[in-house]
């Protein structure tokens, strides 16, 4: 089932979410639905603070985006539940980011090209694991989502500047999107 996408000004979007266990009500329904959500937004990857739920589980698919890869990469399709940061090193890179939950903005993010993470997967085995370059960088957009993070908050000052009047166009609900997207009451 496709899902809404929870816009810019949502509360939840700005919470840190909470580890689940894997008595999770309905928990494969719910990662089918994401993915999904996700592709019918045409994204590579969607949090659960992103359909309302505040919980540590997001999905990505980069293999979408092998394109954009640099050498020697290749895209992943994973479900991430209970992540956690171990660390992130190597170089910083520039990259432009979008969001389904911000709607027709972008922006340059400056993120670490290695990280390290734990995560369980969707039969909550436990991983840890090191990514780089662009999945890494998915897994780094995604995960702030579920640390109540956007990537507009990322972005230098004068971007900010330059995209503010689209955020207050996204928080008064005057924004379309090729998907449903459900805004904060106001």
């Amino acid at each position: 089932m496709i899902l809404p996408i929870y816009a810019y000004g949502q509360p939840v979007l700005k919470q840190v979410a909470k580890d689940i266990a894997p008595d999770y009500p309905e928990l494969k329904e719910l990662i089918q639905n994401m993915w999904e959500t996700m592709y019918q937004a045409n994204g590579v990857g969607i949090a659960a603070p992103q359909i309302g739920l505040s919980v540590r589980l997001f999905v990505i698919d980069s293999t979408q985006i092998n394109d954009e890869m640099r050498k020697g990469e290749v895209g992943i399709k994973k479900v991430f539940i209970n992540a956690h940061k171990i660390d992130e090193s190597g170089s910083l890179w520039n990259y432009e980011e979008g969001c389904l939950s911000i709607p027709h903005v972008r922006g340059d993010v400056e993120r670490h090209d290695t990280l390290r993470i734990r995560y369980q997967d969707e039969n909550f085995e436990t991983h840890e694991q090191t990514f780089h370059g662009i999945n890494a960088r998915v897994i780094q957009h995604e995960y702030d989502h579920i640390d109540g993070i956007l990537f507009t908050e990322k972005l230098k000052p004068l971007k900010k500047k330059m995209i503010q009047r689209r955020m207050n166009d996204i928080l008064g609900g005057k924004v379309r999107a090729d998907y449903k997207l459900k805004f904060a009451k106001r």
